[in-house]
């Protein structure tokens, strides 16, 4: 017989997407709200209440209550789709329903503790349901009238899509009926109370004095009616005192029946409705499923209801069904079914009837049991007739994360939170739900703790893994000794297992309130599924290793064929778990090592290492060795048990295969999540045989040399590929990377921006599924078990390899599809297991690649080489291996193109160095120099990448001379720029090419921000003075300052970038003063943008107009080495200026003219600095010697006054304080220094003249220092004689005639007579002193001396014009 257990998957492992939320309104006034879930009640996401519908046109749908009864959810099992919720606004009583109306829509039907009871239609499209339906929903409430305030509903029970039964605390019925046909609009509801009794039954019941019966005892607990669709519109009841009631529409109650508990043997009989039975306890007043109603084709008329009765004091079951029959108005029973031994002290939760099958659901212990019994009812009343026994289905049996068993687990290597950390995130161990909650609870907990929260609380992180193992032992701090000092690191140790043991039995905890079970469904007539609090799973046959396994373990009778299975678990039992830990570590080192010698010598070394057989008394190895003696053939007998662990029952797939063709397909994340389970038990089951096979091989040990060495390989090359299943089926998935927003529907949308007010974010969780459920959704459909386990299994090929000194396509294959879904280190570790073939050697590289452990990866690879070319020894295996792992499926034609390939990878990667090894392997295979070309491109890059920029240059030279080649060389010189490796650039010759070197850094330098690093200009002055080049040198230079100039808008700019602009003139004019001086200029383009500047500054002449240039080009001007010393010269000044008046730099005019600078410097006495600027810019210095005299004056007058208020410095400098006399005499040398240099032929003396009228100006009756005298009368005598005259100075002006005219007199006795010019004289001034002096009233006493000198000179005139 055919033998059952149960498997499930997590439903909150499934959605990838949070549900969409759908608020549902009442017109009920003044309603209170949902209570507060308290601390015992179960989470929020947990289902208190759930049911199935299954139909052809929508599949399994899922209808569970959660939120402590507020909220209804659907969802699909059988397609993927976003989960449905219906938000209440009050707590829904008891069971609400689902319908499929006209396979168009679903109705839901609940009834609310405040009165009201809700139809909520959602439009279907098939498998498609409600997806983009959600705006055609609509919800519809009635307000039951029989309700008020004051009354309490009982147990609801919905009959079908127009009929609703609500029981009444005195056990009468409450019906609602709708009329059929309804059209969408409001409906009405007919309300129908029905009494279970007579009036004076019913009145005496209020009275205790006159009333037999016990109270409430007449209260429902459990109602049924036919499955839908039907039109038979009947209720049955069962109500405490175990009374079965029969009511009719519009009737009420027919027929009662009350039944015993007992198991008697009684002939059936009809009841009238007037039947009592006898008093007895009355059943728990909760709501219960004790009641499921079927008919058979057979009897049509007749209607059968099971009836299940609970013996909770039995101590050999755990209660009685009882079979009634409904014929007519009388219920007649049938017999008792006695339910098994196994049900003792347990709860029956759901039991149901399919195809004469009666199926329960047990909760026992908080752990889901499904027992099933087959009876035909027809053969019931045949004597002798008995039902068959009870067979029990229960999950596959699960390691529990008990403190003892954590503690072996951390003997093992591996930090401590490693080990807690894989033990808890195990797929199927505990969901994400529970691992959220338990974290909140932790987290809750260690925030309650005195003192400030600990960072890692309060953090936020990328997974849930990551947040736990930051979180859990945050609180735990490495203490020191107080005596000693000593870190008391074990003390840590013990606190941190403690809190990481306090985390997981939390995680117990809330995982053992989600299995606990609800509700039996069904997906056909054997396909039975069961609905846990927030888990579904499904009832599903053994395959053979799950069977021989289970009978093996409960030592059941075996088949003889199957005995040595039975043997090796023996031999596994007697050695005991330290042994077998031990014994299963040597051999997983076994399979991790090259195979070198037989395995009939690696068994013996090992056997002898491990001194197995010491481990066993004697008793036990001789009842081994009998009965391995009593199997007569040992190799036969070996091969059929590896038969059966590596086999898959094909006859049972060619069976479920022609079932699935006519099924609807599936591809919900569900049934993948079964699937999943199914593969992981059944390769559990597996491992285990195989492992017990192995240790009999070390048992017989000393005897293998005569066994079949291909049959030992095939040991553990079965060996191998199942424990590479067992290692994938327990590694977590962890988060889809499944694109899933870039395909959203008008449903996802919805459902987002509806959830954005509801507050469920702690309840909002990741998903989580398991590898293996990875790896079967890419699988295709999986609808049938064991069928889609064993076809994964097969495909896989995985148990088809025969030696493990060899790997197989399928499994490179496997390792393969594992890394490109991402999970490395799960593709490592699988890798570890499988010898270096090709194929496994290129999928190894390319996980290492994909690590970003580019050393290991290159290393492979250059192995790998040897098997391209002409000359490559590979067998027909390995080439069609390496052929399917490797990029395009083909494999390369040479190694030339294979290292090409492989440079290509690491650049790709953006590791240089291995693209510069793999470019510079392929180019010692080159067959043609033309086809090396481009590698040498990328070894020139890669070595610049790396910063080796001799190697780099080295194989430039090295390159043809193309286009690519000055490429590479612009793009080598601009990179040695960034790193700042300019003094090896610029000693670089790059030969041919350095023209376009130069070009690449020109252009840089005109173009770059000159702000910027690196500074070009810079690096082009560098380049051009490395090779002597001063002209262009000093070009670049002045380039630089310009564009300084430009950037310069405001005076923070100017602050930061005027040093630069002034080093950069320096730099320039230096550079042009080592050219020849007669040609110390250079030519610098003009731009239109600034050519008005250019001609404003410089005063440039455009001889060509611009209109005759070619497009692009421009004008150009000469800026020869003065003009750079102008522009250093008046920036310097500039700078100065806004030294001495930071306030400048607040105005938009910060940059001052030259005049401006010179009169600013000269009204603050800065006349060193001002005379300096002023001959530098060739400025006129007039209205400096004004200021500069009348500074002397004021010496002369009160040098004290002056002194204090003066705060200038020209008196002060170490030339002019070491001068003797008084701060006058200083002056007025420093004055007469200053005129000496800079008043010449050249300005006229106009300097000395303007001192000399600034003097007379002020004290007209003062003579002039004697010196200004010397110097005027020496230059400019006439000027003296004027301003004589001006100031009315007559005598002066007489005397300045009288020296004028003898000197005149003097000339011409020494010069030519032919020269005219010497006999010139100012006749007309000479006039208008002796005018001014004759009529004055007392005229200069040098006045007749004049006359005569003036006299004198006019004779020797005419006499020397007569003579000549």
């Amino acid at each position: 017989m055919e033998e059952y257990f149960l498997i499930a998957t997590q439903l909150s492992s499934l959605n990838t997407l949070p549900p969409t939320s759908i608020p549902i309104q009442t017109s009920r006034q003044k309603i209170p709200l949902p209570p507060d879930p308290s601390d015992s009640d179960p989470h929020v996401e947990h289902a208190t209440y759930s049911c199935v519908l299954n139909t052809p046109t929508t599949g399994t749908v899922l209808l569970r209550l959660v939120h402590g009864g507020v909220i209804i959810e659907l969802s699909s099992l059988s397609s993927q789709i976003i989960p449905l919720r219906f938000v209440f606004p009050a707590v829904i009583a008891t069971a609400p329903a689902i319908f499929l109306w006209d396979n168009s829509e679903i109705h839901v039907i609940a009834v609310t503790n405040t009165g009201s009871l809700y139809r909520l239609v959602v439009p279907v499209r098939a498998r498609n349901l409600w997806h983009n339906q959600i705006e055609g929903i609509w919800p519809r409430e009635y307000l039951i009238k029989s309700f008020s305030e004051d009354s309490i509903l009982g147990l609801v029970h919905v009959q079908g899509t127009h009929s609703v039964a609500i029981s009444m605390p005195n056990g009468s019925l409450l019906r609602l009926d709708a009329d059929f046909g309804y059209d969408g609009n409001e409906e009405e509801w007919t309300e129908t109370i029905f009494q279970c009794s007579s009036f004076l039954s019913s009145l005496t019941s209020f009275l205790p004095s006159l009333s037999n019966g016990t109270p409430n005892a007449s209260y429902i607990i459990s109602m049924a009616t036919h499955p839908w669709p039907t039109d038979i519109g009947y209720v049955w009841s069962l109500s405490r005192d175990r009374t079965l009631r029969f009511w009719k529409p519009k009737i009420g109650c027919v027929a009662s029946k009350v039944l015993s508990p007992l198991l008697i043997n009684h002939e059936s009989s009809p009841i009238s409705a007037n039947s009592a039975g006898k008093h007895q306890v009355l059943l728990d007043g909760a709501p219960q499923r004790l009641l499921r109603v079927f008919s058979t084709s057979a009897h049509e008329d007749h209607l059968y209801v099971v009836v299940f009765l609970p013996t909770a004091s039995s101590s050999s079951s755990g209660g009685v069904f009882h079979l009634v029959d409904t014929h007519g108005d009388q219920l007649y029973e049938l017999g008792m079914i006695e339910c098994s031994k196994n049900s003792t002290y347990c709860h029956l939760q759901d039991f149901m009837v399919s195809n004469n099958t009666l199926y329960s659901l047990w909760d026992k212990q908080g752990r889901s049991t499904v027992e099933r019994i087959t009876f035909h009812v027809d053969n019931w009343n045949d004597s002798g007739y008995h039902p068959n026994p009870w067979l029990i289905a229960s999950y596959a049996q699960e390691q529990e994360l008990t403190p003892a068993y954590m503690e072996e687990q951390l003997l093992g290597s591996g930090s401590l939170t490693e080990k807690f950390l894989e033990a808890i995130m195990k797929p199927g161990v505990f969901s994400t739900l529970t691992l959220r909650l338990a974290l909140e609870q932790y987290t809750d907990a260690c925030l309650s703790l005195p003192g400030p929260p600990p960072p890692p609380l309060t953090a936020i992180y990328a997974s849930l893994s990551d947040n736990i193992a930051a979180v859990v032992g945050c609180t735990v701090t490495l203490n020191r000794d107080p005596h000693t000092g000593a870190l008391q690191y074990a003390n840590y140790w013990t606190a941190l297992r403690r809190d990481w043991e306090g985390f997981v039995a939390r995680c117990r905890e809330i995982e053992r309130s989600a299995r606990w079970p609800l509700v039996l469904g069904s997906q056909g007539d054997d396909d039975i599924i069961m609905i846990e609090r927030e888990r579904v799973g499904s009832v599903v046959k053994e395959d053979l290793p799950i069977s021989l396994r289970r009978v093996i373990v409960h030592d059941r009778p075996l088949n003889p064929q199957y005995n040595l299975l039975q043997i090796t678990w023996f031999l596994r039992t007697k050695l005991g778990p330290q042994v077998m830990s031990n014994l299963e570590s040597r051999i997983v080192d076994i399979m991790h090592q090259e195979i070198a010698f037989s395995f009939a010598d690696i068994l013996q070394d090992q056997a002898q290492r491990s001194q197995l057989k010491e481990c066993l008394d004697e008793g036990s190895t001789s009842w081994l060795l009998g009965r391995l003696q009593s199997i007569q053939d040992l190799d036969a007998a070996t091969r059929v048990t590896l038969d059966v662990i590596g086999g898959c029952d094909m006859e049972v797939k060619r069976e479920e295969e022609e079932v699935e063709l006519l099924l609807p397909s599936s591809s919900s994340e569900w049934s993948h999540g079964l699937v999943a389970s199914y593969v992981a038990v059944t390769v559990e089951a597996r491992y285990d045989l195989c492992l017990s096979l192995i240790t009999l091989l070390f048992f017989l040990s000393d005897d293998l040399n005569s066994w079949d060495p291909s049959l030992l390989a095939e040991v553990f090359a079965l060996f191998r590929g199942i424990a590479m299943l067992k290692f994938v089926s327990g590694q977590p998935a962890g988060e889809s990377d499944r694109n899933l927003e870039g395909d959203l529907s008008t449903d996802d949308v919805v459902s987002r921006m509806q959830n954005m007010h509801f507050s469920s974010t702690k309840s909002q969780v990741t998903p989580k599924v398991s590898l293996m459920h990875r790896l079967l959704s890419q699988s295709g459909d999986a609808n049938v078990l064991p069928a889609a386990a064993h076809r994964f299994l097969d495909s896989c090929g995985l148990l088809q390899s025969i030696s493990p000194s060899y790997a197989t396509k399928y499994e490179v294959l496997y390792c393969e599809r594992i890394r490109l879904l991402g999970f490395l280190h799960v593709a490592r570790e699988l890798l570890s297991w499988l010898p270096r073939t090709p194929g496994a050697t290129y999928v190894l590289s390319q996980v290492w690649l994909n690590l970003r452990r580019a050393d290991d990866a290159s290393r492979l690879l250059e192995k790998l080489a040897g098997c391209f070319g002409e000359n490559a020894a590979l067998t027909p295996e390995d080439r069609n291996t390496l052929t399917m792992v490797l990029p395009a499926t083909q494999l390369f034609d040479s190694q030339f193109h294979f290292y090409r390939w492989a440079a290509e990878l690491f650049k790709n990667l953006s590791t240089a160095y291995y693209e510069v090894l793999f470019s510079k392997l392929a180019i010692s295979v080159a067959p043609t120099v033309s086809e090396a070309s481009s590698l040498w491109i990328n070894v020139v890059k890669g070595y610049t990448e790396q910063q080796q920029y001799d190697d780099a240059y080295a194989a430039l030279m090295t390159m043809a001379k193309d286009k690519q080649s000055m490429d590479c060389a612009c793009q080598l010189a601009i990179k040695m720029c960034e790193d700042d490796a300019v003094e090896r650039l610029v000693a670089f010759d790059f030969g041919d090419i350095a023209d376009e070197v130069e070009g690449a850094l020109s252009f840089k330098a005109r173009n770059v921000d000159p702000r910027l690093h690196p500074s070009y200009s810079r690096i082009l002055y560098a380049w051009y003075i490395q090779r002597g080049d001063y002209r262009n040198a000093s070009l670049t230079m002045y380039q630089r300052a310009r564009k300084l100039q430009g950037v310069v808008t405001d005076g923070a700019s100017f602050v930061e970038l005027v040093y630069q602009q002034l080093d950069s003139l320096s730099i320039a004019i230096n550079a042009l003063a080592l050219v020849d001086e007669k040609t110390a200029w250079i030519l610098m383009p003009v731009s239109p943008d600034i050519a008005q500047e250019s001609l404003k500054q410089y005063k440039l002449s455009k001889h060509i107009p611009e209109s005759m240039y070619t497009m692009g080009k421009y004008d150009a001007e000469i800026i020869h080495i003065a003009d750079m010393r102008y522009d250093y010269t008046l920036l310097h000044a500039q700078i100065n200026s806004i030294q001495r008046d930071p306030s400048l730099l607040s105005s938009t005019e910060f940059m001052l003219p030259p005049s401006l600078i010179v009169l600013r410097l000269t009204q603050t006495n800065q006349f060193n600095s001002a005379i300096s600027i002023s001959r530098s810019l060739k400025l006129d210095m007039t209205e400096l010697f004004i200021q500069l005299t009348l500074q002397c004056i004021r010496l002369a007058r009160d040098s004290d006054t002056v002194l204090q208020e003066d705060t200038s410095d020209w008196l002060l400098t170490n030339k002019v304080s070491s001068w003797p006399g008084t701060p006058a005499d200083r002056g007025w040398r420093f004055l007469r220094q200053s005129l000496e240099r800079n008043d010449n032929l050249e300005t006229d003396y106009k300097y000395s003249k303007v001192t000399l009228d600034t003097i007379l100006g002020v004290e007209s009756m003062t003579s002039p220092p004697p010196w200004l005298i010397n110097i005027l009368e020496e230059h400019q005598p006439e000027y003296l004689v004027r301003v004589s005259l001006r100031y009315e100075n007559l005598e002066a002006a007489v005397s300045y005639a009288l020296n004028l005219i003898r000197k005149s007199d003097a000339r011409l006795s020494r010069e030519s007579t032919r020269n005219a010019s010497v006999t010139w004289l100012p006749y007309s001034l000479l006039d208008q002193v002796l005018i001014a002096a004759s009529t004055h009233d007392k005229p200069p006493p040098r006045l007749s001396e004049l006359r005569s000198e003036i006299s004198s000179r006019v004779r020797r005139v005419q006499k020397y014009t007569q003579t000549h």
